[in-house]
């Protein structure tokens, strides 16, 4: 089911979509811009479905023949635009199933409405042709743009568009879907909500990924005994995580939560802070081992890896140089 009611957060945008159909006050175009698996194409579907519903309310019935219809997704008044080329969506797209398209009224509902996915995607040749579409629309048309960055539109799109941005949910909400919806553990729901950063998609994800799971038992083991390690067992550690195809900015994400546990507990000595509260023992041990001048220069030696990776240097000399800072500042 699609109720506003049942999606999680972005309360601001669900209360302008529910005030939109009870004064019938429809924009022609919107742009709903977010990180992918923030719930924009779930925002957009339940606006969809309410304004085709027969009961004429803020929520979608669910019962009506249009519901069934659009919840089945056979709904011929609703098109969902494809693209040929993973790269763009081109004009030969637009033409076709939006601008050739729009001028045939709607079959049994009220509006026909167009849903453009990774709309980031439209050329700026396919933008300038849906500008007289957007500009002059039928009373009945209403699209959608659903795009992980609004910047990319053409500034004459974007001033005839009404803009609504999704922002991230509170952890705890995140935290709280976790561990109803997925069962996962109270320290998983922890982690997966720390990484997801606001993002309900990203966390369902990482909460049903093994390779997070591994992940994270490499990354831990490195963590907890870097302090111990000689040189040649740090580069086996590294060496096991390039051969386990890790993503290495999740790996140093991690590594940065965890730092982020060790000063927590340093400043507060407060547990109900940490991200990692299964692993107190390790988090004390390493605190009373290092100072807070040492985790700040920790910290910034993993920001320093991300970028030096992100300019293509050396894996190996680049994480072991992070790691000796590592073990330097934790003595």
């Amino acid at each position: 089911m699609l109720r506003f009611e049942d999606i999680l957060g972005h309360e601001q945008i669900k209360e302008y979509f529910k005030n939109a159909l009870e004064r019938r006050q429809v924009s022609h175009a919107y742009i709903l811009t977010g990180e992918a698996g923030m719930g924009r194409k779930t925002l957009a579907n339940a606006f969809a479905m309410a304004l085709q519903c027969e009961s004429g309310t803020a929520e979608p019935c669910g019962v009506c023949h249009s519901c069934r219809q659009f919840l089945s997704g056979n709904h011929p008044d609703v098109v969902y635009v494809r693209h040929e080329k993973p790269g763009s969506i081109g004009v030969d797209d637009v033409r076709e199933q939006i601008i050739n398209d729009v001028t045939i009224k709607p079959y049994s509902s009220p509006y026909k409405i167009y849903i453009v996915d990774q709309a980031e995607l439209l050329t700026a040749q396919a933008q300038n042709a849906l500008l007289k579409t957007i500009e002059e629309p039928p009373e009945y048309a209403v699209l959608f743009f659903l795009t992980t960055n609004a910047e990319g539109f053409l500034p004459t799109v974007l001033s005839r568009c009404t803009i609504l941005k999704l922002k991230p949910l509170y952890d705890h909400v995140i935290k709280g879907y976790l561990k109803d919806h997925e069962k996962v553990s109270d320290h998983q729901a922890d982690v997966c909500t720390a990484f997801a950063r606001g993002n309900l998609g990203r966390a369902i994800a990482l909460s049903g990924s093994e390779e997070f799971v591994q992940m994270q038992e490499i990354v831990l083991h490195l963590l907890k005994h870097v302090m111990d390690m000689p040189v040649y067992e740090m580069a086996a550690a590294l060496k096991e995580m390039k051969e386990a195809n890790l993503n290495i900015n999740d790996c140093l994400d991690f590594m940065q939560l965890w730092f982020r546990d060790i000063l927590m507990f340093k400043a507060t000595k407060d547990t109900s802070l940490f991200i990692f509260k299964d692993e107190y023992k390790y988090i004390r041990k390493i605190a009373d081992h290092s100072s807070f001048d040492g985790i700040e220069k920790i910290l910034k030696a993993i920001d320093k890896v991300k970028v030096r990776l992100d300019a293509n240097v050396n894996f190996e000399l680049a994480m072991e140089l992070m790691l000796l800072v590592m073990k330097e500042n934790i003595v």
